[in-house]
């Protein structure tokens, strides 16, 4: 696996990662699978994609306490990252609120150590930011976690690039969270190229969540598999009409898939590779065979000709939420 800074820490994870989320809860909850998914998280640090993300939301602790598992006897090889900040009130129903607040970050960390079973968390994110705190008390009582020793690096979940600066002011932020994709380029969007390039000119590692496009990119969809708990059941994005809309975007990248004698998957995965050495994304699978392939993406080339007709792509239609 080839290596990649973790921001300005002098750690060196794989550039590719692994997101867990998927292992307890949104997609597919029927087929959940905790001695599966506990190999799956092995099987990601033999081969070197060490960047292991989590957040105290995903089915309301289950997969911290999941991955805590997996990881126990290799702790020191893993990167854990964790999040806090959206309070989940009822869990069937999905419903919550954000709470960025001092005291409910103390109450948060020490549930997400235990969960977890270690002594410190090595990146920890504000999962959203609750515009009823100011950031800056948040970021500030986050830095205090860094001294106490409890936390290791501290990271930001979809900000803007404001929010990114006015915290990167008060303690250095290692790493920036948000989604990109083959359908979802927002994150590139603004002056210096958005919040990826200010991630480059500050020494942060961007990290993409949902690189695939909620498995849309992987061109296996289709609109009638969804069982009613599982998130795109109810996204517009994954309706009938948006999907048979942005089917047009996965042609093309079947086609430059082809050209390399890859996967599609492959070539979405490698296309946020190519938006900077800062880019290190997280592709979710409680799948083994799925793992390897979204590692090997790390090894496929895409030439210039690729690169242009996957940035030539419309936009996909249907928002994300």
């Amino acid at each position: 696996m080839r290596l990649r800074n973790l921001g300005n820490t002098g750690t060196k994870i794989g550039s590719v990662g692994l997101g867990c989320m998927g292992m307890s809860w949104l997609y597919q909850e029927s087929a959940r699978d905790d001695e599966r998914s506990i190999r799956v998280i092995n099987e990601a640090l033999d081969l070197g994609g060490n960047l292991l993300d989590t957040a105290d939301l995903y089915g309301a602790g289950h997969n911290e306490t999941l991955l805590g598992k997996a990881v126990a006897s290799r702790r020191d090889e893993a990167v854990v990252a964790t999040k806090f900040g959206i309070v989940l009130d009822d869990l069937e129903a999905r419903e919550a609120h954000r709470d960025n607040s001092p005291g409910y970050l103390r109450k948060a960390v020490e549930a997400s150590l235990r969960r977890l079973d270690t002594d410190v968390i090595d990146l920890y994110y504000v999962h959203r930011i609750d515009p009823a705190v100011p950031l800056a008390q948040t970021w500030g009582a986050m830095a205090e976690l860094v001294e106490q020793g409890k936390v290791r690096w501290l990271g930001l979940s979809e900000p803007t690039v404001a929010q990114a600066r006015e915290a990167h002011a008060i303690h250095p932020v290692t790493a920036v969270q948000s989604e990109l994709s083959l359908w979802t380029r927002d994150a590139l969007e603004g002056e210096g190229g958005g919040v990826v390039g200010w991630c480059e000119s500050a020494g942060a590692t961007f990290v993409p969540f949902a690189p695939l496009g909620r498995g849309f990119l992987t061109g296996t969809l289709h609109a009638d598999q969804f069982e009613d708990t599982d998130f795109r059941a109810a996204s517009p994005r994954f309706r009938r009409a948006a999907m048979e809309a942005n089917q047009r975007i996965v042609d093309v990248v079947r086609e430059v898939a082809d050209r390399r004698a890859v996967t599609p998957a492959q070539v979405a995965i490698a296309w946020t590779l190519t938006q900077g050495e800062q880019v290190v994304p997280i592709p979710g699978t409680k799948n083994s065979r799925y793992l390897r392939e979204n590692l090997d993406a790390a090894e496929v080339h895409l030439t210039a000709e690729d690169l242009a007709d996957l940035d030539a792509l419309p936009p996909a239609q249907g928002s994300r939420y």
